[in-house]
């Protein structure tokens, strides 16, 4: 068998066993313009044929195919029935059941072969002929009006071909005056007005594409502008090149409207049309449009009207419509309210159409199918980790549309689960010992909640949000056993396209840990170097492990007291009191009131989009108010000099974060991406250090993939912290990412950052960032991945080798764990950055 498969693979990989006898394989594509060699891959794709598709230089898609039989139907029969009692012998053998299924089987391997496989691209006369005519016209639409193309096919064996296409551009033609030829006066005066922003430039290239372009700028900047009637059709450039020495004379024309009356037409001045009436109908059936109105009430001039009650307060409905009675017609008017309509996600896309009046206005109906007023939402789970045998959760969801009659959504989930630890076995232990549960709360305003009225700094057209949002959690024998309750004031709005903004006007945080004395077993490295000290120092006279929490509470006292146990060295003592002052930050309460601000651009144009740049600015600031009326209020400091609020020493901090993305489209399927990040979180007044949900960490699937997530850092110390944080970071990435085969997709990558202490109560030169010499600490780490795109995600493998290690010492650093044994493997969906 093994015999057989490695015949048939050696026997595909003829890439010619599929071609006939006077046919040519065509094996490369070559175009040259100007005697220079092509490397636009928009240029190439102008070509009707292609070679076939290779992964790492060898056509497999090619080979897969020619593993398939031609014929495979009349070779089954002719094998069936090779002699009169052959066919008779297999059924008796197999069974007439089996044997069908076997047939079928050779069929439908046969056929996957065929269409997992790639036939052979022939050379074709005719194709190379019209690729040549493409040619021709796409240059001649880029204003090389003299261009000559051809090709010539060039044979390299007997049965295989390359083709060169030669591309002779001589002169460009470029735009030499600009004029105008407009009918109608209205459409003259609005053209001219905004003329200056024309796409068609004195002195440039002759492009088709920006004659388009420009076609729809008028189109655009009339309708806009209330010439209702108007559409590309009636703009026309006369071009004229004759006698010009390689320049264009272009001339806008724009004729009068056209009314067409029976068989006749005849033409008319455009004019500026108004909006007269604007109906909203609140509860249309898409099945009944003609229901008999029973409710209607009108609102700033606008009508509403409804089959049963009207269901919503009309202001806002008003508010997400952008034409109004008494406006000038604008296009523009029309998207917007389509897409404000649509992000209440309170209603089926709207229908929004316009009626023409005899005295030059418009009635505008809309129509709107609202969506169901509940949603229910039920999802069930059963996991295990490292902390539980078992687990069962239940997440039930509701979603509440409407919920005050201004078009607000109100989404109430939930969760709960109960988990069996690894000690939950003993007689003596409930067998499903651990347990969370907790409730969220998020109501979304589509506008912006606020006392004073804010439309003139933040108008409709930005889409403004508000979203309050509350959730409390619980946990049983997990961590820290922590409970928590977060609240946010979030307002959002997007002032241009490709701009987010947002501001958490008020956000609180609250996380009260039940379950301190249970941080070393939470904690086990930092447990574990404890421990060790005290056996290498013969803590306990017997070789007893520390107890928890007694023994460890005991032996830390010990060591940092005036007086240490006689054989602990220096570096012992600073290693248990950074073991200490860690406990102490993780295991303490927190308290977080902050306010942030959160900007964005991103200027993809659309999802296919492979050139492109995201830059995201956060700024946050937590403590300050609470700081100011601590003050007021003259309030006590407690033992550590630091102001409490419901027995919890608030913080007080102010963080930021740059991050920046592009990625540059190579062609061929190749993308160059970079990420670069900075962040920074500073602590002062009542605060030393940053609470550990605040802090930065590094490593993992999305950050330098040659580190575990939490493992690397900070600085070039030698943690084993299970969870390494700190508050300054540094990242640089950059990804190469091309197509291997089909949805099959590779990556080499560099990833270079690191975190540090800076500013804080850490007083660790290895962890602590000084000086720009501490940059010598940035961690490199380097490797590849394998991608695979369903379309609707991407699943991701990607293997990270430890390049630059800052951990080593100096000039040991390099290729030091460089090797698949101390690699790290990462599991990810969707793209890193």
């Amino acid at each position: 068998m093994l015999f057989i498969l490695i015949t048939g693979l050696i026997t595909a990989c003829n890439s010619i066993k599929r071609v006939g006898e006077n046919e040519r394989l065509l094996v490369k594509n070559t175009i040259y313009v100007d005697s220079v060699r092509n490397t636009s891959e928009q240029i190439d794709n102008l070509l009707y044929q292609d070679p076939n598709k290779t992964m790492l230089g060898l056509p497999i898609r090619l080979y897969i195919y020619n593993l398939a039989r031609p014929n495979i139907d009349s070779i089954i029969d002719a094998r069936l029935n090779k002699s009169e009692k052959h066919r008779e012998n297999l059924e008796r053998f197999l069974s007439k059941k089996q044997l069908f299924q076997y047939i079928g089987y050779r069929k439908g391997l046969n056929s996957w072969l065929k269409t997992t496989g790639e036939a052979p691209t022939i050379v074709s006369e005719p194709r190379a002929i019209k690729s040549v005519k493409r040619l021709e016209d796409y240059y001649t639409n880029n204003g090389w009006f003299d261009v000559v193309a051809s090709y010539d096919t060039i044979q390299k064996t007997k049965n295989k071909t390359e083709i060169e296409y030669h591309v002779n551009l001589g002169k460009a033609f470029k735009i030499d005056s600009l004029s105008s030829k407009i009918m109608s006066p209205t459409v003259d005066t609005i053209y001219n007005k905004f003329k200056n922003r024309s796409k068609i430039k004195i002195g440039e290239r002759y492009t088709t594409n920006n004659f388009e372009a420009e076609r729809d700028r008028i189109t655009t900047s009339l309708r806009n502008n209330g010439v209702y009637q108007f559409s590309q059709d009636y703009v026309i450039f006369q071009v004229d090149t004759v006698g010009t020495n390689k320049k264009v004379n272009v001339e806008v024309q724009i004729k009068d409207y056209e009314l067409r009356k029976q068989d006749s037409s005849y033409r008319v001045p455009f004019k500026v049309y108004k909006i007269k009436d604007v109906n909203i109908f609140t509860d249309t059936k898409i099945d009944n449009r003609n229901a008999t109105i029973t409710d209607s009430t009108t609102y700033n001039g606008y009508n509403l009207y409804g089959t049963e009650k009207i269901a919503f307060r009309p202001k806002a409905l008003t508010d997400a419509i952008f034409i109004g009675p008494g406006r000038m017609y604008k296009d523009i008017d029309r998207t917007r309210t389509y897409n404000h309509l649509s992000g209440l996600k309170t209603f089926k896309y709207p229908d929004i159409k316009y009626v023409e009046n005899p005295d030059t206005t418009l009635t505008a109906n809309i129509h709107l199918t609202p969506l169901k007023k509940f949603n229910l939402g039920f999802s069930t789970e059963v996991s295990t980790s490292n902390i539980q045998v078992i687990g069962f959760s239940v997440s039930p969801s509701l979603l509440a549309r409407n919920i005050f009659r201004g078009a607000e959504t109100l989404e109430l989930s939930g969760f709960a689960s109960i988990g069996a630890s690894d000690d939950a076995g003993d007689d003596k232990d409930v067998f499903f010992d651990i347990n969370e549960i907790g409730a969220d709360l998020k109501l979304t305003i589509p506008r912006l909640f606020f006392p004073i009225k804010t439309d003139s700094l933040i108008p409709k057209f930005m889409s403004p949000t508000t979203k309050v949002s509350l959730s409390i959690a619980s946990q049983k024998n997990v961590g820290l056993d922590k409970r928590s309750l977060t609240g946010n004031l979030n307002y959002n709005w997007k002032p241009k396209p490709g701009i987010t903004q947002s501001l958490d006007l008020f956000s609180a945080q609250y996380v009260r840990n039940l379950n301190p004395d249970n941080y070393f077993n939470v904690y086990s490295t930092s447990y574990n170097t404890l421990n060790d000290i005290a056996q290498d120092i013969g803590y306990e006279s017997s070789d007893e492990d520390l107890s928890i929490p007694d023994g460890t509470t005991e032996f830390i006292t010990e060591v940092l007291s005036d007086d240490p146990p006689n054989d602990i060295s220096d570096d012992d003592i600073q290693t248990v009191n950074n073991i200490e002052e860690r406990r102490i930050r993780l295991t303490e309460n927190n308290l977080i009131v902050s306010s942030a601000y959160t900007f964005i651009k991103d200027n993809r144009r659309n999802i296919s989009d492979e050139s492109f740049y995201i830059f995201r600015f956060r700024l946050e600031s937590a403590g300050n108010l609470m700081a100011l009326g601590s003050n007021l209020a003259n309030s006590t400091k407690n033992d550590d000099d630091r102001y409490e609020l419901f027995n919890v020493a608030y913080s007080e901090y102010i963080k930021t974060e740059f991050d920046y993305t592009k990625h540059w489209d190579l062609g061929h399927e190749n993308i160059l991406a970079f990420r670069s990040f900075f962040g920074i979180a500073i602590p002062y007044g009542n605060s030393d250090n940053i609470p550990f949900s605040k802090s930065f960490f590094a490593g993992g699937a999305n950050d330098n993939r040659a580190w575990t997530a939490y493992d690397l850092g900070p600085g070039s110390s030698q943690s084993n912290d299970d969870y390494n944080e700190a508050n300054l970071k540094l990242a640089l990435n950059i990804e190469h990412r091309f197509n291997v085969f089909e949805d099959l997709y590779g990556a080499l990558f560099v990833d270079v950052g690191n975190i540090w202490n800076v500013l804080d109560n850490i007083d660790d030169d290895a962890s602590t960032f000084d000086s720009f010499s501490s940059l010598k600490d940035t961690a490199i780490g380097t490797g590849f991945g394998l991608r695979y795109d369903f379309s609707f995600l991407v699943f991701r493998f990607d293997i990270g080798f430890k390049t630059y290690d800052p951990s080593y010492t100096e000039g040991d650093r390099w290729f030091k764990d460089y090797n698949f044994g101390n690699a790290v493997y990462n599991v990810g969906i969707n793209y890193p950055f």
